[in-house]
């Protein structure tokens, strides 16, 4: 009986000291990489007539110290002439910081994660088309803007950032920057 006893401390001390022994955390090999938000203090759009016979315009929203500080200060009104065809560059920086920083590089570099959209209300007097492509879907860094008749109106632009979800559409991913121009075709 002394045995059988002895035998059964025995055991009870094994299992007592494996079940106090902590697991090791669970290591990931490949964490997630998180996508850090850029500051985006300035939009420039600039518009080449593409007839070549009108200097090139450049309109510009800036806002040094980012969203929800002070106000803009810059908001420029898009004025466009009447049945013209415009090529347009598109530009985003960090001009808080010194040099400032070329945002529109890194959305380029990581074009198959950003949409630029853009949204009229102009009365159907503006088409709007982007022009570059990440090799599947557009981007927007680049588009072809055509004007009809006299109106006044707005172009509502968002950036979209769509990792993995990418699809051509406006619908999916969140907004880095949404901006409304006012705009006049005159």
């Amino acid at each position: 009986m002394k045995k059988f006893n002895l035998i059964i401390f025995a055991i009870l001390i094994v299992a007592i000291n494996f079940s106090c022994k902590k697991d090791k955390p669970v290591q990931v090999a490949n964490p997630p990489v998180q996508n850090e938000e850029e500051l985006i203090t300035t939009m420039k759009l600039t518009f080449l007539d593409s007839s070549g016979v009108n200097p090139s315009m450049t309109f510009i929203f800036q806002d040094i110290d980012g969203p929800g500080g002070n106000l803009p200060t810059l908001f420029d009104t898009i004025r466009l002439n009447l049945s013209k065809t415009y090529f347009v560059s598109l530009e985003l920086l960090n001009e808080s910081v010194s040099p400032a920083e070329n945002i529109s590089d890194e959305v380029l570099a990581e074009g198959a994660q950003h949409l630029f959209c853009f949204e009229t209300a102009i009365g159907g007097n503006l088409l709007i088309n982007r022009t570059d492509s990440d090799g599947t879907y557009e981007i927007g860094l680049s588009s072809k803007w055509t004007t009809m008749n006299v109106s006044n109106g707005s172009v509502l632009i968002k950036l979209k950032h769509q990792p993995g979800i990418k699809n051509g559409l406006c619908d999916v991913g969140e907004t880095d920057i949404e901006l409304d121009f006012k705009v006049e075709i005159q």
